[in-house]
């Protein structure tokens, strides 16, 4: 029988939640199960997941290899604290990223959230600068459109103008705001800004790629090289932000490998679990690393989270990892991004659709205005979106077959059709 009422428990503890970016009063959907693609409601509908668990499950909802690694980690411990402690999760882990990501990485430090993976890259840049004696070397470099975390350290990186954090204005130093170099008027502009403030600059931060919060906006390789060339120039760190982009999201298991370069400091998060357990990790190339070890009083990074390193999330990201070895995905991404190029393409027709733009397997499709009020056109043609801004985006899970990539497509062509028929 399917359920009429909403779950007692959405009832009564609607009254004590509170939501993210969202009024209290806000609309929201009871699930009670979870697998592969597919989200199941408290009313027995079943929605294909168009946005991978906010861009995390690469493998889908509640895998089948992950559930095993959780469970035969959970009968030995779930959590130990991590100074003074060791587990095998977390040092397999650890071994296998700094393998596995191009470049001279070195060491791995883990947090729970991604925003907390970039206040530690932020961290270990000022303390860098510290032992090397330049300790005026404080402040940081962003981009427009740049999106970063949502903590007190990282709403200054974010895009003070098109970000989330705009009534923040003014309470916290903003970090130092450039143009991405796109063509050489910009990289003359942050040339310039480089030359007259290294001597204050820490380092730069970017998502490489694709900036994901900050509107799915895209660039390529020679960007990400410029970045590079320049920061090396004026002897200013490179933090690269794959919290989104990592992890098979644009093709390639990290951003970075299409521009063949490599930061400094490389902040991971989202999909390092497989979307199962919060997790992130800041990489450091090993001539950052082995500055920690001179005799200094800030040779030793003063940070130190409860759950930090935590046993079963490690142990998911492991076998996220082991998946990623032995299952084709990102040959999937590769066959997702033919297919959403190929399907969203009739919306750059319609009135109204400013862009439509694919990078591995993120596809999106760009309005003249505000793309919140289509949300409420996808559930009811069995799918689960979450336009923001002025874009609606796809972002599925790698496992996504093409008969489940075309409803998710279709949905999209019929919402953002009926919304520009609607505008003539």
């Amino acid at each position: 029988m399917i359920a009429t009422d909403p779950p007692s428990w959405l009832a009564g503890g609607r009254r004590s939640i509170w939501p993210p970016y969202a009024r209290f009063d806000g609309d929201v959907l009871p699930v009670v199960e979870a697998s592969g693609v597919r989200l199941t409601m408290s009313d027995g509908r079943v929605l294909i997941d168009g946005i991978a668990n906010w861009w995390s499950a690469c493998h889908g909802h509640n895998p089948p290899a992950i559930r095993a690694a959780l469970h035969d980690q959970l009968g030995r411990f779930p959590h130990v604290m991590f100074a003074g402690l060791a587990h095998e999760p977390a040092y397999r882990l650890a071994e296998r990223l700094t393998a596995l990501v191009p470049g001279d990485f070195s060491r791995v430090f883990f947090t729970e959230s991604g925003s907390v993976s970039v206040e530690v890259g932020l961290k270990i840049a000022l303390q860098y600068w510290m032992i090397a004696g330049r300790p005026a070397k404080t402040r940081f470099l962003s981009f427009r459109g740049g999106y970063h975390g949502d903590t007190l350290a990282t709403m200054p990186l974010c895009d003070p103008e098109e970000g989330m954090h705009a009534m923040f204005s003014g309470v916290f130093q903003p970090a130092l705001l450039a143009d991405l170099p796109r063509d050489a008027a910009s990289e003359a502009a942050l040339d310039a800004m480089l030359t007259e403030r290294s001597g204050e600059i820490a380092a730069m931060i970017v998502e490489p790629m694709v900036q994901g919060a900050g509107g799915m906006v895209m660039h390529g390789p020679p960007v990400l090289q410029t970045l590079r060339r320049l920061c090396d120039r004026h002897g200013v760190l490179l933090i690269f932000d794959e919290i989104f982009t990592g992890f098979g999201r644009t093709g390639t298991m990290f951003a970075l490998e299409q521009a063949g370069v490599a930061p400094d400091i490389l902040c991971l998060s989202k999909a390092l679990s497989g979307g199962t357990l919060p997790l992130a990790a800041t990489l450091a190339r090993r001539p950052i690393a082995e500055a920690f070890e001179a005799d200094h009083p800030a040779a030793v990074l003063m940070h130190g989270p409860t759950y930090m390193a935590n046993a079963l999330a490690c142990a998911a990201a492991n076998a996220s990892l082991d998946l990623f070895e032995q299952e084709p995905r990102l040959a999937q991404a590769t066959r997702i991004e033919a297919q959403l190029k190929a399907e969203l393409e009739p919306c750059r027709a319609m009135p109204g659709v400013v862009d439509v733009r694919v990078k591995g397997a993120i596809g999106v499709v760009q309005l003249d205005c505000d793309a919140d009020g289509l949300r409420s056109g996808f559930p009811p043609l069995g799918v689960w979106l979450r336009p923001f801004r002025d874009i609606v985006y796809l972002t599925p899970p790698l496992i996504i077959d093409e008969a489940d990539l075309s409803r998710l497509t279709g949905a999209v062509v019929h919402v953002v059709g009926d919304w520009a028929r609607s505008r003539s």
